[in-house]
């Protein structure tokens, strides 16, 4: 393994993974949409949070070691090959007990994997050896935690209690090895350190998976055509939201200068990883509801308030992200401060969660207003990130050749 210095983008094998949980992504929410109640919300999220302890695993690891040598090829080919297991049978956790034990089965197998990658990696290089090796025997030991759902005499709500208790003590074994305190615990002289242009492409591209969601199925299937009709109309508007949920997670706290949360503390690093979970699930199950508006003549009521109520806390935590960031300009350098340009995310969130209330309105008009909303949103944050003085058109300047 050849040591390598300065930051670097996504390896294209790591792309290449993506594209399998734009598939197991989609399989999670048409499953969720099909029967939706309070049970399916649960199992939804429970299902969704493994997956992403998966990827969560590659990433850091790609973070870390990555050189693209066949090792790691075959490692992302195997847990790929997992995943396809986990993904097909997870959506049937509660209807097959076969299935459950594929599911968990399959979780396990992967994160394993990846331990013993980080194993491995520890014996290669001495920077991160402490902490790899903590992490191998927590993260190992965390995994144990869901032995309890391979046997059948388990309720199924023991089971989800099982479930969330491991998946939270997986989440204080990740923040315990790689936090302040756990380094001086282990008392390190060498310690992990983030590639952040890394880091930061590697969540957005997850979060342009999600949006991936709002769109595949306003052209799969061909439910516009033909000509100009209602459906036609409600696939643009669902195109539109998809797009202004992206402007706005680029858009950050529209700040000229300001500190990305991974680059201001590690506190706020932890919360900026975090808060991504809550945020794509919140967003996958809302925008798979609006893709389907194309397809349906009209939604049913659970269906509206799974749009309208996930699509109203993702861009609450959209406003929760944008706080993470720390702005560094001085009072006046826009035209609204931080908190006035970004209060129309809550807003937003907050409207967006009473629209089903307002039940005579009909599908197209349902999308509609949030449309309106989304854009407005945008149109707000955009014209308070100018510059006092700015101007609609600027005239072109310096465009001549050069003289000499």
């Amino acid at each position: 393994m050849k040591l390598q210095d300065g930051e670097r983008q996504a390896g294209r094998f790591e792309l290449f993974l993506d594209l399998l949980y734009v598939a197991i992504l989609s399989n999670f929410a048409d499953t969720l949409t099909e029967d939706i109640s309070g049970a399916k919300l649960v199992k939804y999220i429970l299902i969704l949070a493994p997956s992403w302890n998966v990827w969560s695993d590659l990433r850091e690891l790609m973070n870390s070691f990555y050189n693209d040598d066949l090792i790691q090829r075959i490692l992302i080919l195997w847990v790929m090959a997992v995943l396809v297991v986990y993904g097909n049978n997870a959506p049937l956790v509660d209807e097959e007990i076969g299935a459950m034990r594929s599911a968990v089965g399959a979780y396990m197998v992967a994160r394993v994997s990846c331990n013993l990658a980080h194993l491995l990696y520890s014996f290669a290089s001495y920077h991160h050896r402490r902490q790899q090796r903590l992490w191998v025997a927590l993260s190992t030991l965390a995994l144990c935690i869901y032995i309890p759902l391979y046997f059948e005499s388990v309720s199924i709500r023991g089971k989800i209690t099982t479930t969330v208790v491991a998946f939270v003590a997986e989440c204080i074994t990740w923040v315990l090895c790689y936090s302040p305190a756990g380094k001086k615990l282990l008392r390190v002289k060498w310690s992990t350190a983030v590639d952040i242009a890394h880091e930061i492409d590697r969540f957005a591209a997850f979060y342009i998976i999600v949006l991936g969601e709002f769109l595949y199925l306003i052209v799969v299937g061909s439910h516009t055509a033909v000509g100009l009709n209602e459906r036609l109309i409600r696939a643009v508007w669902t195109l539109t939201i998809a797009f202004c949920l992206n402007w706005l997670y680029v858009h950050a706290d529209g700040a000229v200068e300001t500190t990305h949360p991974l680059r201001h503390s590690v506190y706020t690093a932890f919360a900026w990883a975090f808060i991504h979970l809550p945020l794509i699930a919140s967003l996958l199950a809302g925008g798979h509801v609006a893709a389907l508006s194309v397809e349906e003549a009209e939604l049913g009521d659970p269906q509206r308030w799974l749009l309208c109520g996930g699509l109203g806390a993702g861009i609450f935590f959209l406003y929760l992200f944008s706080l993470l960031h720390t702005s560094k300009d001085e009072p006046g350098t826009l035209i609204l401060a931080k908190p006035y340009r970004l209060i129309m995310r809550p807003v937003t969130g907050i409207i967006m969660v009473l629209v089903p209330l307002a039940r005579h309105l009909n599908t197209t008009s349902v999308l509609s207003v949030i449309m309106a909303f989304f854009v407005f949103c945008v149109i707000w944050e955009t014209v308070g990130s100018l510059r006092p003085g700015a101007c609609f058109y600027e005239q072109w300047v310096d465009n001549d050749y050069p003289e000499h």
